[in-house]
């Protein structure tokens, strides 16, 4: 089979505003950058206000491995799929970060014939939005440090600051440095670091604001660091949320884009699921609600880490209410849970399977506590046998929930016809939706919750940092915020070797940390890294480019 790029580069896209039209786009509620990409005006959510929304459908999975899921793959193949069989549907999904790209996890823009395209676009600059969220979170912290060097006006402690300055690229070696030295106007001395761009709060807020005067009033309130008092300094007490919002002028904007088979896809954002909340932004989704009878939208890695926060931070944020869930698993993935040897997972193995399938039960039972009906997307690999698939449609049917196998990685829409037909029947099933906690319980309350419902968890320890930062929350008037865990993608527990289902554990949340712009509280656990390495071989050594602009290497 040919690789994702050049599939992608054989691709036939229409031009984009043959699509918008289709789409009921007037020419000034969208702008092209180029051929195959525009941004779409947010006048149209206001001009279709009282239009009915469309079916919203969460793909969410299992915890990922290295087997591979697929759950881009899946939502990209079941809104093709869908158009196949007579409906009008869309796919919303995060924008790639240069980092993963570069380093070892690849793009994001779906695999094989199930595709958002132009791949090459999507999954390298892209519009722009992510150098204008690097742009405006250095241009603060570069007023925050200057008004420390200008006299301190707002009695910073410069050991007490919390923002530190992104970069859209994995570099280890920038996590920790040491900033303001040489000369006396070259600023004060003292300890900062790099994070990756999906990392910063301005990424969190961009996806959860409702337009550019939300987000200005989300940059107001994001906190910066404390006065030697220990009260709260703010990007508005910098003045600086006019000047971020005017580098954000078209980061606000969604990105319209197409599938291989010319279904209209929106991307929009991209906060990773394990240090935020893992969705695309509430405007793209409320913007394709209004264009299409079904919205495919995509959480990041597990159910456990993207649904959770989709189901109690996005969706109240945005007043979205879901209609089904399409859970993504592959028998290897399974297997691999169960304890069978990555290298031997072609191999049939109901003793692995039946061992490691208990993840994907607890993730559909944790699934049933939001109200939202729910089915098993099985991708389909040449190695499953009849037997493996058997017993993963069994252990689900057991808890009520249908199981389709899906084969778009390889056929494209044709190969999710089945799917798309299951999800058309699972959208007229009543939903129930409700979020897992009340916001305004207790903060250790609300991450109890978690911790015990979803990761089933014994319970909940504060390291001694975490019971002071709990006062201080309380005390700035925060503790109404929801929580954001901020945990390992590979468990349940917060231990990443811990995979299936693991029992008789602990959370420890080392550090609370504000967000006070994107309206949550992340709760740190375990060793969770905001500014990740590259590997010992990097993907970016593999790639390349020829005179006349083919590349190659990207995936």
């Amino acid at each position: 089979m040919k690789s994702d790029v050049e599939i992608a580069q054989q691709a036939t896209l229409r031009p984009i505003g043959e699509l918008a039209e289709e789409l009921g786009l007037s020419t000034d509620e969208y702008e092209p950058y180029g051929h195959t990409k525009a941004k779409i005006s947010l006048a149209v959510l206001e001009r279709l206000k009282d239009k009915p929304d469309g079916k919203l459908i969460l793909c969410t999975g299992i915890n990922p491995t290295a087997a591979g899921e697929g759950k881009t793959t899946t939502n990209v193949g079941l809104s093709m799929a869908l158009n196949r069989i007579g409906k009008r549907a869309m796919t919303t999904i995060r924008e790639p970060s240069l980092g993963p790209s570069f380093g070892m996890k690849g793009g994001a823009a779906g695999g094989g014939y199930a595709q958002v395209v132009p791949m090459e676009d999507i999954n390298l600059h892209f519009t722009g939005d992510f150098h204008a969220i690097t742009s405006a979170h250095n241009l603060l912290a570069a007023l925050l440090d200057n008004s420390i060097h200008q006299g301190n006006p707002l009695n910073i402690n410069p050991k007490r600051i919390t923002w530190p300055r992104v970069l859209d690229m994995n570099d280890r070696a920038l996590r920790n440095i040491v900033i303001g030295l040489g000369k006396v106007g070259d600023g004060v001395v003292r300890e900062s670091g790099f994070e990756i761009t999906v990392a910063s709060e301005i990424m969190a807020a961009l996806c959860l604001a409702t337009g550019i005067e939300d987000l200005k009033e989300r940059f107001g309130r994001m906190i910066v660091g404390y006065t030697y008092d220990k009260k709260p300094v703010t990007a508005g007490d910098l003045g600086a949320p006019g000047a971020m919002a005017l580098l954000m002028k078209d980061a606000v904007r969604p990105n319209l884009v197409q599938t291989l088979e010319n279904t209209p896809a929106i991307i929009h954002g991209g906060p990773f699921a394990n240090i935020a909340h893992g969705n695309n932004s509430v405007v793209a989704t409320q913007t394709a609600l209004k264009l299409s009878d079904y919205v495919i939208t995509e959480a990041g890695f597990g159910a456990d880490l993207g649904a959770e926060k989709f189901f109690d931070i996005v969706c109240p944020a945005g007043g979205l209410t879901p209609d089904a869930v399409v859970v993504v698993a592959t028998v290897r993935a399974l297997k691999l849970n169960g304890g069978k040897d990555k290298k031997e997972l072609t191999n049939e193995d109901l003793f692995a399977l039946g061992a490691g399938v208990v993840n994907l039960e607890q993730h559909l039972e944790n699934l049933a506590k939001f109200g939202v009906p729910a089915l098993v997307a099985l991708n389909r690999f040449p190695s499953d046998t009849d037997a493996e698939l058997d017993l993963v449609r069994q252990r689900c049917e057991a808890l009520g929930v249908k199981v389709v196998l899906s084969e778009v990685f390889a056929k494209g829409g044709a190969g999710g016809e089945d799917m798309a037909h299951a999800v058309v029947e699972l959208c007229e099933q009543e939903s129930n939706y409700a979020p897992l906690y009340d916001v305004e319980d207790e903060m250790h309350a609300k991450i109890e919750t978690i911790a015990r419902e979803i990761y089933r968890a014994d319970g909940v320890d504060l390291a001694p940092t975490a019971a002071t930062q709990l006062g201080q929350i309380k005390a700035d008037g925060y503790g109404s915020l929801p929580i954001c865990m901020a945990k390992t993608q590979y468990s349940f527990s917060d231990d990443p070797t811990r995979l299936g289902a693991p029992r008789g554990f602990r959370i420890t949340v080392r550090e609370l940390v504000v967000n006070a712009g994107a309206g949550f509280v992340v709760a740190l656990t375990g060793d969770i890294m905001r500014m990740p390495g590259l590997p010992r071989v990097p993907a970016a050594v593999g790639m390349d480019i020829s005179d006349d602009g083919t590349i190659t290497g990207l995936s």
